[in-house]
């Protein structure tokens, strides 16, 4: 059986648990608290060189660390990540955006308002952070107000990719008022036979 190793507040963790419950992957959850430098200590370290979860650990043994990688191992063979080239860049070009032009800014303020308690040292931070989601949310917008789903007109792993912190954006300070295709794709997303909320 699959272990993942992770925390359930965690979007990059929580991309995990939403894939598997998509595709009925039975898995044991290890839940790891990073705030209590659960990451740091060595025997997580002799896991994940780099101390950082989601981990996935394989019926094998082996370890796969890195979410999006992640989801395209889990995703392999699926219809959530195609075979055909274009259309298999065309979901891996979401997931480096999420990992680049998303995440740093969405996920980072979230984390320091939802984990931190938004401390007034990081308040600057935090602040920053803001132009740069939303200019990521507004590319999004731009795609789901012509298509349905992020790399076209069915659901991939770029979706569970970007839902998992884009649906809980506002936590990190951002509205989404103005975003009427982010909200029906969050919608859509959510109502998906064996979809499982955060937490």
């Amino acid at each position: 059986m699959f272990k993942v190793y992770g925390d359930r507040r965690s979007g990059n963790c929580y991309k995990i648990q939403l894939l598997m419950s998509h595709l009925g992957i039975e898995h044991e959850w290890i839940d790891v608290d990073i705030l209590a430098g659960d990451t740091r200590r060595p025997e997580f370290l002799a896991k994940n060189r780099n101390g950082k979860i989601p981990l996935l650990e394989l019926p094998s043994g082996e370890y796969l660390a890195e979410s999006n990688a992640i989801l395209d191992y889990l995703a392999h063979g699926t219809a959530y990540l195609p075979n055909e080239p274009l259309a298999m860049a065309r979901v891996l070009s979401w997931q480096f955006f999420e990992q680049y032009s998303h995440e740093p800014y969405i996920a980072v303020a979230r984390f320091i308002a939802k984990y931190l308690g938004l401390p007034e040292e990081r308040r600057a931070e935090y602040e920053g952070k803001q132009a740069g989601g939303y200019k990521a949310l507004d590319v999004m917008e731009q795609t789901l107000a012509a298509s349905p789903y992020l790399a076209g007109e069915t659901l991939s792993v770029a979706d569970v990719a970007l839902y998992a912190y884009t649906h809980v954006a506002h936590e990190g300070g951002f509205s989404l008022a103005d975003y009427p295709a982010v909200q029906a794709w969050l919608a859509r997303v959510a109502a998906h036979p064996r979809h499982v909320p955060m937490g």
